[in-house]
């Protein structure tokens, strides 16, 4: 789901692209989803209000027990660098992130304040074993991790 006509172009071929504001009403019905996983995208939403719109469809959907998994920049770990993108509206971390998740029915099954590096332009390619080496080096996220890393599920027995 994008707002970018363009975003398909990048896709494979096999997955579905929506175009539409996340904050409306997604074409989907009650409980149907298994997972919603969102990469360095709430801090471009323009507003709170949009964003509790959003985890709410994202509730709605999701079959009891489904996952919405979050990753964005940390704002306690990026303060001014933050700013550096037109596009970013929100500040958000870990905790402010999991706070809009539980209000919207979420439980929070493992949240971490710092995950990745923080480096979204001009910076090289790594070789797959390198990224693979870092995800199961824990210890590395707390030296090199900027931004959060949210799991979170949808509580059985709640809409």
């Amino acid at each position: 789901m994008d707002l970018n006509p363009d975003a398909p172009k990048y896709l494979d071929p096999s997955i579905g692209f929506l175009e539409q504001d996340c904050s409306l009403r997604w074409p989907f019905a009650d409980g149907t989803l298994d997972a919603v996983f969102t990469s360095n995208f709430f801090e471009h939403l323009p507003s709170k209000a949009a964003l509790k719109s959003t985890l709410e469809e994202s509730h709605r959907c999701l079959k009891p027990g489904g996952l919405l998994i979050a990753i964005g920049p940390n704002i306690k770990f990026l303060a001014g660098s933050y700013w550096d993108f037109w596009d970013h509206h929100l500040a958000l971390s870990e905790v402010s992130m999991a706070e809009g998740m539980r209000n919207c029915g979420f439980e929070i099954l493992e949240s971490f304040d710092r995950f990745l590096p923080f480096s979204m332009v001009n910076t090289r390619e790594y070789p797959a074993i390198v990224i693979s080496t870092y995800l199961r080096l824990r210890p590395l996220w707390k030296i090199f991790g900027r931004q959060f890393l949210i799991v979170a599920a949808k509580r059985a027995g709640i809409g």
